[in-house]
């Protein structure tokens, strides 16, 4: 017997794997994963790919995904996956603990399903059988974010639109309904951090996630304290905050701040404002002048 749920009460999480080479890369196979959440009543399916499973990526495409959604579902079925169950302890489940911060802060209680027991999350299985075959298969890929905004408009176009088999219901006309029972979003922005300790390289850059970051050349320890958030990267030399950036997308990817390198910016500015010497006018005069020269230079090397 299918297990159903009312209106705004559950969803489900799940990471599917694809192994895909992207046009701007020919020749590279690349291990790529598919975030998807799909809401337990109406089956609105919402999902990004991603290159990581790590905590802050689950976290920020959460908050992604219920931005889209415009609420928050009351609880969260997770499968055991290590970013969000670490294990049983006498009979009891054992979260993370910025998961389970991160679902303070959002009012949703997480789930996790029966282990080994794929069934009781068969609501996002699902659509990963329908993405793989129906979406992933026919298509080709510039890069990831190519990836995406191409999977936008497929849930747009086609998932989100379709008659669903069980319910019998169009789903994008089923989550209108369910929308209103959803939580309201919190006011603030969650800010749990994930605090690292990152050695800091001779090219003055600390290593987060796959990408590089940089520092100012003022730094004076090798070892810094770096706190990762879900949109953010922050870092710390003695309690002095150094840096902020943006979290990058992808592997192998820098952020250099300006200011950070003085001696390239310095070298840069002489470049703009360095004045160009004035070039020197040469007069164009007719090849008589030059015979008349070379005859006067004659005359003048002849004896008296």
């Amino acid at each position: 017997m299918r297990f159903e749920t009312a209106a705004g009460h559950q969803a489900q999480v799940d990471f599917a794997h694809f192994n895909v080479e992207f046009d701007d890369a020919p020749g590279q196979r690349r291990s790529i994963w598919l975030f998807s959440i799909v809401l337990g009543h109406s089956r609105y399916l919402w999902g990004r790919f991603v290159e990581h499973q790590d905590l802050q990526t689950v976290l920020r495409c959460h908050m992604e995904a219920f931005e889209h959604l415009g609420g928050v579902p009351r609880e969260i079925l997770y499968d055991w996956m290590k970013t969000a169950v670490l294990g049983e302890l006498e009979k009891h489940i054992v979260y993370n603990a910025k998961l389970v911060a991160f679902a303070q802060h959002y009012s949703f209680a997480p789930r996790a399903c029966k282990a080994y027991r794929a069934k009781t999350k068969g609501k996002v299985e699902s659509p990963h059988r329908c993405i793989r075959q129906d979406f992933f298969l026919a298509r080709r890929f510039q890069n990831l974010g190519d990836m995406n905004r191409q999977l936008r408009e497929w849930l747009h176009t086609v998932a989100n639109v379709r008659l669903h088999g069980t319910t019998h219901r169009v789903v994008a006309q089923h989550f209108s309904e369910e929308r209103p029972a959803l939580q309201t979003l919190p006011a603030g922005t969650f800010n749990g951090v994930i605090r690292l300790e990152r050695r800091v390289s001779h090219e003055g850059l600390v290593s987060v996630g796959g990408n590089y970051y940089s520092v100012p050349d003022r730094t004076r320890r090798r070892t810094l304290d770096v706190h990762s958030l879900a949109h953010e990267i922050r870092i710390y030399e003695d309690g002095e905050l150094l840096a902020v950036h943006p979290v990058l997308e992808g592997r192998r990817r820098t952020s250099l701040l300006p200011g950070h390198r003085r001696s390239h910016d310095r070298q840069k500015q002489a470049t703009q404002h360095a004045a160009p010497l004035p070039a020197t006018p040469v007069a164009r005069r007719p090849l008589a002048f030059y015979d008349q020269v070379a005859k006067r230079l004659a005359g003048a090397g002849r004896p008296a």
